[in-house]
């Protein structure tokens, strides 16, 4: 993209944070966070997020901060969070390279889950204000009305558009999640194959840590079992593939969920793929083109006592 295209504020506040301006763009990428790839005058490579100041931003770029100075595999910050009118900013080393790897087998369900059991044993000793609210894409805590957090833009729209069975699994599966009473624990929410790089076998980057989140970790690791594929639409991997990523998460981190936590992590399998069936309705796209929910639900509702 040209460099006449950035935000007004952004070469002042790289001049300001980072001692030199944007000297070309490598890349912008529009989502819930804004997110630009530069190349600064003094010839370094630097990544810009910019997102929505909900309060969320300092904790987890405090977080990504330690692990990245333990040597887990992601960008280290460069700078803390930092107020731009509305928006929480921040820059991080630009960590590029990689392949995502593909597949949704038991097999690669357990590369995921080594991944993951790592992340979360070195979370384990961060402590940080909890990243409250969690993504939506986890905030089956919420305390608005009705079924699903609020989200002006998408609750303005025809509720009819979502399909009975999305709803009911979105409710079953809640409330199982609801009445768990498990502690919360400081964990990785968006754990999809697009955020993840790979060299082989071996996992060369983490992005995203604003998918940060405080739920149980049963929830955490059920939710990662359900997401570990993801690549764009939504998708759920096939049940045994799940129950290789979980069975190995355990085994990793040493401890064994009891049946509840087993029941809890089947359930928060489900709520993202909801949220993302959900999604794709209201946009218009109904059902999707590969539902992974109807197929599965019933199953995984049962595995969850939901």
């Amino acid at each position: 993209m040209p460099s006449d295209d950035l935000p007004d504020w952004l070469p002042a506040w790289c001049l300001d944070q980072l001692g030199s301006e944007p000297a070309d763009v490598l890349f912008r990428i529009q989502r819930i966070s804004m997110v630009i790839g530069l190349r600064l005058a003094d010839g370094s490579d630097v990544v810009v997020k910019a997102r929505p100041d909900d309060g969320r931003a300092t904790s987890c770029v405090a977080a990504q901060a330690r692990l990245a100075e333990r040597g887990f595999p992601c960008a280290r910050p460069l700078t803390p969070v930092v107020e731009v009118g509305s928006l929480a900013v921040h820059a991080e080393q630009s960590r590029t390279g990689g392949d995502m790897l593909p597949g949704d087998s038991p097999d690669v369900a357990v590369h995921y889950a080594e991944v993951f059991a790592r992340l979360m044993a070195e979370l384990a000793d961060v402590t940080v204000a909890p990243p409250l609210p969690n993504p939506r894409w986890v905030r089956w805590d919420h305390t608005d009305p009705g079924l699903w957090p609020a989200i002006d833009f998408l609750d303005e729209r025809d509720q009819s558009a979502v399909p009975a069975y999305v709803v009911e699994t979105a409710e079953r599966a809640r409330g199982r999640l609801l009445a768990a009473g498990l502690p919360c624990v400081l964990g990785y929410s968006d754990y999809e194959a697009q955020n993840l790089r790979w060299h082989g076998r071996r996992i060369w980057a983490v992005h995203d840590w604003d998918g940060l989140a405080w739920q149980p970790e049963a929830a955490l690791a059920g939710a990662a079992s359900g997401t570990f594929a993801k690549v764009g639409p939504p998708a759920l991997p096939p049940v045994e593939s799940s129950e290789a990523f979980l069975a190995a998460y355990q085994d990793l981190r040493g401890r064994s969920f009891t049946a509840a936590e087993q029941e809890i992590a089947w359930a928060a399998s489900l709520w993202p793929a909801a949220h993302d069936v959900r999604w794709e309705a209201l946009h218009g796209t109904t059902p999707p083109p590969a539902d992974p929910l109807r197929p599965q639900a019933a199953e995984r509702l049962r595995r969850a006592n939901a």
